[in-house]
């Protein structure tokens, strides 16, 4: 017998109850539907994906006089957009400074921009002077940082605020004063920059994954509209290099926390192959005795923050246009930038600038 024929008002219960969860970006568990993020995700999975079907390499960075490469967004550029020439930008490489600590002793000198244990306080303020030369033409142009704590906390700053002792604690800034740069560090975060074209106000947020779940650039530019009255219409914003999705394999637990904030979260994630020949040539050989799911043979859960800090970007109300991806990623192309993964936490930092020319 057929329960919509026994129970019609249950089934109208169901029916209204599924429609307040698709309202909610949700759905209904039934009985006979695989649970797990892991198990629903291999239904709609891209068959033989694989790191290097994902990875997207960084363009070639600008080498400055001094040295010190560095990344521009080439739609910022004056050459391209007279109406930016007001604007200062740039994101770091490891490339051209004086630091010995993460590189072999017979290579040049890198560009570590963050105050490590490893490096000279001496050494780190010099290589921040060359890429405020290399942006800006001035090295002593003020350079403004935070004391980075993996949050959502936006503060705004001015020129006082350059070399305190204790810096602002957050992860995300703002300034409309000229003649200043705010720098983010990252080593395999997320580094976004914003620019409003109308007020001549800019803003950096440092999004690692715990900051894009509990929306730093969204909130940032909640706080951008509020202290300088920006329309997301008239924003600009850019996204650096970071652990690519190519690279960055996470665990349910993070895929939880997005799941827990955004409708969209699955489509943030993809299932990554090993690319290992030898074991796509032998595959009986890497087999084991172990549970299904429980093997750490298999797919791998990689998390796509570029295109999580893009969907903040869009909700907030910019449009697609004005966003632009600086490609590369940190853990792949370690000859160009520091990787905290990837080096097994002994990195430098890199840092990502933005300011209004004084």
């Amino acid at each position: 017998m057929k329960r919509s024929a026994s129970f019609p008002q249950l089934d109208q219960d169901l029916k209204e109850i599924d429609a307040l969860f698709s309202a909610a970006g949700l759905v209904r568990n039934r009985r006979g539907t695989p649970a797990g993020i892991t198990r629903q995700l291999r239904k709609s999975r891209v068959e033989g994906l694989t790191p290097e079907e994902l990875f997207v390499a960084a363009p070639a960075p600008v080498v400055s006089p001094n040295g010190a490469q560095w990344l521009p967004v080439s739609d910022w550029m004056p050459a391209k957009q007279l109406s930016m020439k007001w604007l200062w930008h740039g994101f770091s490489t490891r490339r051209g400074g004086g630091s010995m600590a993460y590189c072999a002793e017979d290579s040049p000198g890198e560009l570590n921009l963050g105050f490590t244990a490893d490096d000279p306080r001496e050494t780190v303020l010099r290589n921040r002077a060359l890429l405020a030369e290399a942006v800006s033409g001035n090295a002593s142009t003020p350079l403004v940082t935070l004391r980075q704590v993996h949050s959502n906390l936006v503060v705004r700053v001015g020129k006082e605020d350059s070399g305190r002792e204790r810096p602002w604690k957050g992860d995300g800034f703002m300034t409309s004063e000229p003649g200043l740069l705010l720098g983010i560090q990252t080593a395999d975060c997320i580094p976004v920059l914003v620019a409003d074209r109308k007020h001549r106000a800019v803003a950096a947020f440092h999004a690692g994954w715990r900051g894009t779940v509990k929306r730093i650039v969204e909130t940032g530019i909640g706080r951008m509209r509020l202290e300088f009255g920006s329309r997301p219409e008239d924003l600009v914003a850019a996204i650096g290099p970071g652990n690519g999705v190519c690279c960055y394999a996470v665990g349910e637990d993070v895929l939880s926390s997005f799941e827990s904030q955004f409708v969209y979260a699955r489509e943030l994630i993809c299932e990554v192959y090993d690319s290992d020949p030898v074991r796509t040539k032998y595959p009986m050989l890497f087999l084991t005795q172990r549970a299904p799911g429980h093997s750490p043979i298999g797919p791998a859960l990689h998390l796509n923050l570029v295109e999580a800090n893009r969907r903040q970007l869009l909700d907030a109300g910019l449009k697609s246009g004005s966003i632009k991806v600086v490609h590369g990623c940190t853990n792949c192309q370690r000859d160009l930038f520091f990787s905290h993964r990837g080096s097994g936490g002994h990195a430098g930092r890199m840092m990502s600038v933005i300011g209004v020319r004084g």
